[in-house]
């Protein structure tokens, strides 16, 4: 077995105009204040990372790590959550996430198409500069504003979304394996690999490609009333990261896993600070160190009532009283017979 390395925090969720959140230097030297000994990178945020640069310079590479071990913290991974769900948009969604796209992109989805995938392959490229053996994204989604079967669904709808989503992936996933970057996509609503099953369909299309893996957030399972404990057990093989992410669902005689449209603070389903929520780490931790996975606790902070810096540093400790430091030999050792095939047989009858 393998110890799980951490606490770690993903920074997307506290990157922002103000310092200590606005620049690498003093949003990297805040994390390790709060207890952490990793950062995962947003690659879109211009204000922590060029990711041009990233992607050409080695030099500029090493230059952004020693920043951060400077201050305390390793770069655990890079995340294209971003512009990995611009890979594959459908037109209902076209304007709401033209956003995540550069301007000069947007309202053009083809543009913005090209624009993604260039931005995930520099992303990998980044990532293999600084030594990083994965990173993190989202698919994207076609089929998604057909998740609830209702009108019927038209015969092969379904499977063209995926073979099409495989398509766009594969070249990715192929560029991925020659810089020995493995792709974790995060298991997601509002993407097509939203569960187990869904996954499964996408990597049987990229031909089980060796380089396409899961990041694990058991707090999208809590809302979707997934086992999320017995998924490790079926996908541990698969899953290269891990969020370290709480949620709750308490379904009503008013509204249950749709939520009814309302707000996250009025929903039966809503994310929460770490150990606020209904997720058993304590199982989750357990189950990933069996498995032996040994990537990063990277605390994800959303919640909608705490304020987040509270929920950053609670996270931090939270997270360290979780990790398990794997014994290296058995509780019952003290009591060892110090036996030999020859004892061995003679304890079975066989002569």
């Amino acid at each position: 077995m393998k110890t799980i390395k951490g606490p770690a925090l993903f920074l997307a969720q506290f990157a922002g105009d103000d310092a200590p959140f606005n620049s690498w230097a003093s949003i990297t030297k805040w994390a390790a204040d709060c207890g952490y000994r990793g950062v995962q990178v947003p690659s879109w945020d211009g204000r922590l990372i060029e990711l041009e640069k990233a992607a050409t310079s080695k030099d500029y590479c090493d230059e952004f790590k020693g920043v951060a071990a400077e201050n305390g913290v390793e770069v655990t991974e890079l995340s294209t959550h971003l512009q990995g769900q611009l890979v594959a948009v459908h037109p209902a969604y076209d304007e709401a996430f033209d956003g995540f796209a550069a301007p000069e992109v947007r309202g053009n989805p083809t543009a913005r198409q090209e624009w993604a995938v260039k931005q995930v392959m520099m992303a990998i490229e980044a990532s293999r500069n600084m030594d990083i053996g994965a990173m993190a994204s989202f698919s994207g989604a076609l089929a998604w504003p057909y998740v609830y079967p209702w009108p019927q669904r038209p015969a092969g709808l379904v499977e063209t979304a995926f073979d099409e989503l495989a398509k766009r992936w594969r070249p990715i996933l192929d560029h991925a394996e020659d810089c020995g970057i493995d792709i974790c996509y995060e298991i997601h609503p509002g993407e097509d690999l939203h569960d187990g099953v869904t996954f499964e369909m996408f990597l049987e299309r990229v031909g089980n490609h060796s380089r396409c893996n899961m990041l694990y957030d058991p707090s999208h399972y809590v809302l979707q009333c997934l086992d999320y404990l017995e998924h490790i057990d079926i996908y541990h093989e698969r899953i290269g990261m891990f969020h370290v992410k709480d949620a709750e669902f308490n379904p009503t005689g008013r509204q249950g896993v749709y939520s009814g449209y309302q707000s996250w603070v009025d929903r039966a389903g809503r994310f929460r600070s770490l150990g606020d929520g209904q997720v058993d780490f304590k199982g989750v931790f357990s189950k990933l160190t069996a498995h032996d996975f040994d990537g990063w606790a990277v605390v994800e902070w959303e919640c909608c009532l705490k304020h987040p810096e509270d929920g950053a540093r609670e996270g931090a400790r939270f997270v360290s009283d979780h990790i398990i430091r794997v014994t290296e030999k058995a509780f019952d050792d003290f009591a060892g017979a110090g036996t030999d095939d020859a004892a061995n047989r003679r304890m079975l009858g066989i002569s």
